[in-house]
């Protein structure tokens, strides 16, 4: 009985003296939009959770301190952002690719919605995309459907397939910073 009672106080305190390695700061930040419809109000939450975390490394010691200054390290950020539809259907993205894209001199805005993304120029009606499970999207306007892609930059690429010319034409969507 002695013996695991030294072992409890042994492994208590063997924890208490382990340090901290690594620096974490979480922030979430909580939108709730209320849309009014003709079948009522319907409420979307948006629920953005940012998470920083940055390596603790201390400078090689030097002669004669007694304190060690800590090296600066990279700050690592993750963002995920949490959507809550109406019907209380949620779904989670990596990458909120929500911006202002511009092309031929136009600006467009994309702006998540309960299935992928919108994409509206001015008061038109607005141009769906539809994540599919290969990291693009299924572009779709009036009558048109095409595929769609982020690139490395952040811009989105719109890539359309003409049946007359039997020829695929892409069209880029630079994102405005």
């Amino acid at each position: 009985m002695k013996s695991i009672q030294i072992l409890t106080a042994s492994l208590l305190l063997t924890m208490a003296v382990q340090a901290q390695n690594k620096q974490v700061k979480e922030t979430t930040q909580t939108t709730t939009t209320t849309v009014k419809t003709a079948d009522g109000d319907k409420k979307y939450v948006k629920e953005e959770k940012v998470q920083e975390v940055q390596n603790i490394e201390l400078k090689p010691e030097s002669p004669n301190t007694l304190n060690i200054e800590k090296k600066e390290t990279p700050v690592i950020v993750t963002t995920t952002t949490k959507i809550t539809n109406p019907d209380g259907s949620t779904r989670t993205v990596d990458i909120d690719r929500s911006a202002y894209y511009e092309s031929k001199g136009k600006a467009y805005k994309v702006a998540l919605d309960a299935a992928g993304y919108t994409m509206t120029y001015k008061n038109a009606k607005p141009a769906l995309l539809r994540k599919t499970t290969t990291n693009s999207y299924i572009y779709q306007v009036n009558n048109q459907i095409a595929i769609g892609y982020f690139d490395t930059d952040g811009n989105l690429i719109i890539e359309k397939y003409d049946t007359k010319l039997d020829k695929v034409t892409s069209e880029k969507f630079g994102v405005v910073k």
